[in-house]
């Protein structure tokens, strides 16, 4: 975890609102969109403590696999959507590709790659992708 999370007293788990930011779908946007996330959930961590200590860079490696994703296969811009949910955290990323992600075989002699699909899956309690007019969101809910 990059910081020590404290529970602040002052602020009620009904009033821990969700962030949305938008990026122009630029590889550099993918470390943005982490660190937007990262933002979110210090602030999360002071009002309702992850479950374990692993949660935090589970939501982290999430934010940047559909990150990634968004900008290695959708064009244009993406948003990224965090917010709490009643035991959880719900990630939602929309892109402009209507392509849905689909898993692909991991070659670790052709370079890497193929994994990310497979992680979301294996850290989430659902995913859903929801096809749109002009492209897609993808919802992913985490355990916190």
């Amino acid at each position: 975890m990059a910081t020590e999370p404290h529970w602040d007293k002052d602020l009620a788990p009904e009033e821990m609102e969700g962030r949305t930011s938008t990026f122009a779908g630029e590889l550099r946007d993918v470390t943005d969109a982490r660190l937007a996330a990262e933002d979110y959930l210090r602030a999360l961590s002071r009002v309702r403590l992850p479950s374990a200590a692993e949660r935090w860079d589970d939501v982290l490696l999430v934010v940047t696999e559909l990150a990634a994703n968004a900008v290695q296969y959708a064009p244009g811009p993406f948003l990224l959507e965090i917010r709490r949910t009643f035991d959880g955290v719900h990630v939602a990323v929309h892109d402009t590709s209507t392509t849905p992600p689909t898993p692909r075989s991991f070659h670790p002699s052709k370079g890497g790659g193929g994994i990310g699909w497979h992680l979301i899956h294996a850290l989430s309690d659902q995913v859903s992708v929801v096809s749109k007019t002009g492209g897609k969101e993808v919802h992913v809910f985490l355990p916190w």
